[in-house]
């Protein structure tokens, strides 16, 4: 198989860097499956739990990030974004694929450091943005871009997994809330359907843990994002509208599964990576804009 550091023929070597919830359900599975990919080693600051990880998938265990390094062709990330960046940008400047979670940093400014390590390393990059890669948000994307002529839209991602459940132990969650966490995926579907964010008008967290976000679009059109991680919702509401002289439309999710998704991305990812393609609609240029918009928008609530 070209192009992946001089090797023909043969899987990509991923490391995963992390071994908590979401890295145990998603991505080590997901790499391990996946017939352009092998799970080769694994990292976490803990390091009993990658070592229980690494048992499940017939992976090694790294004692240090660097020590994956040097197995690997490819990174796959599962850890806060300020473990994530530093690492990140150490992978890319050794010539390291990436697969980032969102947000890419905990910073902007580090955001920008990570995507000038990917640009000038000419490494492949792309961001879990999971719903981006179910087919029905594709298809529902590309129907909504034909019509045009949108003028609004809102966001709702209405949940409690701070209560309890998987993540509800997760410190950066709890410390950075909805707006690092789910705020991603909310603003880059706003984004996609109605035109580049360019301005958050205002920004507002109650004292109970509810921000309201209005943005500004290019070509004229305004949005509004409502999340929350802290309300007892069952189920939880997760959904996009968007509405203008065609009517409303509802970006409706069939069921696509976290775990498909992730198989997905990885299609994309070992095909870019194969075709010495660098650039995606999901890379780390996709992920320094949302870090942009999480940037203006904490700004403007603090003000």
């Amino acid at each position: 198989m070209k192009g992946r550091m001089g090797r023909v023929d043969e899987q990509l070597r991923v490391g995963l860097v992390g071994a908590g919830p979401w890295a145990t359900m998603v991505h080590a599975p997901g790499i391990a499956d996946h017939p352009g990919t092998r799970l080769t080693t694994i990292w976490a600051r803990r390091e009993e739990a990658a070592a229980e990880l690494a048992r499940s998938h017939d992976a090694a265990v790294a004692k240090t990030p660097d020590e994956l390094l040097d197995q690997v062709d490819a990174v796959a990330f599962a850890v806060p974004p300020e473990v994530q960046a530093e690492i990140a940008i150490r992978a890319a400047e050794r010539g390291r694929h990436l697969i980032l979670e969102k947000p890419i940093a905990a910073t902007l400014e580090d955001a920008e450091r990570l995507a000038d390590a990917v640009k000038a390393n000419d490494v492949a990059s792309l961001v879990v943005l999971t719903k981006r890669y179910t087919p029905e948000t594709r298809e529902q994307l590309e129907q909504l871009n034909q019509a045009g002529g949108w003028v609004g839209g809102s966001a709702r991602w209405l949940t409690g997994a701070l209560l309890g459940g998987p993540f509800s132990n997760s410190p950066w969650r709890h410390e950075r809330g909805p707006l690092d966490d789910i705020g991603p995926h909310a603003f880059d579907l706003l984004d996609a359907t109605l035109g580049t964010i360019t301005d958050v008008i205002a920004a507002d967290r109650s004292e109970h843990g509810l921000w309201q976000i209005v943005f500004r679009h290019e070509g004229g059109a305004t949005s509004v994002a409502t999340m929350t991680m802290t309300l007892p919702l069952n189920p939880s509401i997760a959904e996009v509208i968007v509405y203008g002289e065609h009517g409303h439309r509802v970006l409706a999710d069939r069921g696509t599964t976290a775990q498909q998704a992730f198989t997905n991305l990885l299609d994309d990812f070992v095909a870019m990576i194969d075709s010495g393609t660098t650039e995606h609609p999901l890379d780390v240029r996709r992920g320094l804009h949302l870090q942009r918009i999480i940037d203006l928008a904490r700004r403007k609530a603090e003000a």
